[in-house]
């Protein structure tokens, strides 16, 4: 018999718009799993299991509104849930209950969500790892539980990956949706910059911040899109930052999905270029490699022409990106005394922030805004681009330095030399996990700005060659 977390998210769409399943009834199997699973996975940092059955059984009452009809999913703890408590993975901000909620999670409400609670993240989300120095913060990949699960959104996709959550939300400030999607086997997608919220209450990553879906098909990743999208009565996309998108989304990306069996025919460049290289050394693992290799070969048996391009050098980018991510991190609310009790990677990125003299962070600015420019212009003539997701396997938990955060910010760079620039660029990309080895490792396609429907296509057309979404990781059982 099927249980109901191996359903997928769309299949339990389904099923609650027919009346078949009730929210209460799924809310409450994975309030279950998560009850024994969490203990080992830390995939949360705090459920409200009184909120979401109070939740699940009004809209079992007075109807389920919106594309999720009451599908459970959690928060990612660095967005504001009114009454709810947030810590941002820091020890500094346990017990804070915000007043008021974020945009997405009114989104979220709006089209029918059900949260299960907060899902774990790194301090203030800065770090593409996911352990913090809360209790029982850090969390571990259900491929390998002496492993974590990539950051800053692990916890969402520990949740998911391990059937805890039938999918999740996550934010994207520099990697932080593809990098745990590509550690833990799943589907993750960073939409173009504007598309919806950045999904934090913090607002400290100068814009490069953009909520998206981790789910474990490409058609749940869609459905979740979809529901991240505020629309207004006629249905055009509503939300404040909607401006910025490169143009008006479809009225369901599930829908559009749908409607073409398969993708036509697309011009596809890949290369393994790293903004980060004049300044680390940066070395792929033969699985990267692989990966690479493994995605490019399906793409090509699709009938989509490959090319390999390399982007001009951006020898500015690494004074240019450390400024503005170091900038960003000066506006957090923290006095020296707090700074003292913050992490490592926190304090360096506070301290020396608050260090740039105004004139260097205003050319940081400039700098970026012409490489966004230049990366636009030069991936403009081919449809998709795909690079490596991640440079290595994920990581053993405790690799990277806990003491020294500069040393940190390099490791993590060296980990995942291919997501941040394309934050800086603002196109939509998507991590799939077609290495079929005993960990995962994903690939990353970077689209058209506005155009993350090309992208889902593509991306549905290689589940169907490497059925990736039946692969279970070894966690999944910790639950049954």
């Amino acid at each position: 018999m099927t249980e109901l977390h191996e359903l997928t998210a769309s299949e339990q769409v389904r099923l609650l718009a027919a009346g078949e399943l009730t929210s209460t009834e799924l809310t409450e199997h994975y309030l279950g799993r998560i009850e024994r699973a969490n203990p080992t996975l830390r995939a949360f940092t705090s459920v409200d299991a009184e909120g979401a059955r109070q939740r699940a059984a009004e809209l079992d009452a007075v109807g389920r509104p919106g594309v999720l009809h009451g599908l459970p999913l959690g928060d990612k703890d660095l967005t504001n849930r009114v009454g709810v408590p947030t810590s941002y993975g820091s020890r500094l901000m346990a017990g804070f209950v915000p007043d008021a909620s974020d945009p997405l999670v009114q989104t979220l409400d709006a089209h029918g969500g059900v949260s299960l609670g907060k899902t774990n993240t790194p301090e203030f989300g800065f770090p593409c790892y996911c352990e913090n120095e809360l209790p029982g913060g850090v969390a571990r990949n259900p491929w390998d539980l002496e492993r974590g699960p990539g950051g800053s959104s692990g916890g969402a996709a520990v949740a998911v990956s391990a059937g805890l959550l039938p999918l999740a939300p996550g934010s994207d400030g520099g990697g932080s949706i593809r990098i745990p999607a590509a550690a833990t086997g799943l589907v993750g997608l960073k939409p173009s910059r504007g598309r919806v919220p950045d999904g934090s209450g913090l607002d400290a990553l100068a814009g490069l911040g953009v909520a998206g879906p981790l789910a474990r098909t490409v058609e749940d990743a869609a459905l979740l899109l979809d529901a991240m999208i505020a629309r207004d009565a006629d249905g055009r996309a509503a939300n404040r930052f909607a401006t910025a998108a490169a143009s008006e989304p479809p009225r369901s990306f599930v829908e559009a999905l749908r409607k073409v069996e398969r993708s036509p025919n697309l011009r596809v460049a890949w290369n393994t270029w790293t903004s980060w290289a004049p300044a680390y050394d940066i070395e792929l693992a033969s699985e990267a490699v692989a990966a690479l290799e493994t995605g490019l070969d399906a793409v090509r048996s699709l009938g989509h022409e490959v090319v390999e391009f390399t982007p001009p050098a951006a020898p500015e980018y690494f004074d240019a990106f450390r400024a503005v991510w170091r900038g960003g991190a000066a506006g957090l609310p923290l006095d020296d005394a707090q700074l003292e009790g913050v992490e490592a990677l926190t304090a360096w990125l506070v301290r020396s922030g608050r260090e740039l003299p105004i004139q260097e962070l205003s050319r940081a600015l400039s700098a970026l805004s012409a490489f966004e420019r230049r990366m636009v212009a030069a991936y403009e003539p081919f449809d998709v681009v795909l690079t490596p997701a991640m440079a290595m396997l994920p990581r053993p938990l405790g690799w990277f330095d806990p003491h020294d955060g500069e040393r940190n910010f390099m490791q993590q760079c060296q980990y995942t030399p291919f997501t941040s620039y394309v934050n800086v660029v603002g196109l939509p990309a998507m991590s799939l996990p077609v290495y079929e080895g005993a960990l995962p490792m994903g690939i990353h396609a970077i689209g058209r700005p506005g155009d993350e429907l090309t992208l889902l296509r593509l991306a549905r057309d290689l589940e169907r060659e490497f059925a990736w979404h039946e692969r279970r990781a070894p966690g999944w059982t910790i639950a049954d």
